[in-house]
């Protein structure tokens, strides 16, 4: 069995994912989530979809980037 590096709990269908050459291991996609995904640089909100890049920069939607920024982005085209 394998322990999760989120939550600690030691699970027998435990799985690994490797990112930017560091291997993390977890008990559910949840933890996986919490350890991995990024924040919007504007609101804090952890960003699970697409979400938007300006300059280098993660943002949850369009209007939070526009905040932040002062970027023309929208979230439909």
């Amino acid at each position: 069995m394998a322990v999760c590096e989120t939550c600690g709990n030691d699970y027998e269908m435990a799985f690994q994912i490797t990112a930017a050459g560091a291997t993390h291991t977890f008990d559910s996609f949840e933890c996986a989530m919490h350890a991995m995904a990024p924040r919007c640089e504007h609101c804090g909100v952890m960003i699970m979809g697409h979400g938007h890049q300006v300059e280098g920069r993660f943002y949850c939607c369009a209007h939070c980037a526009s905040a932040a920024q002062g970027a023309s982005t929208v979230d439909h085209v």
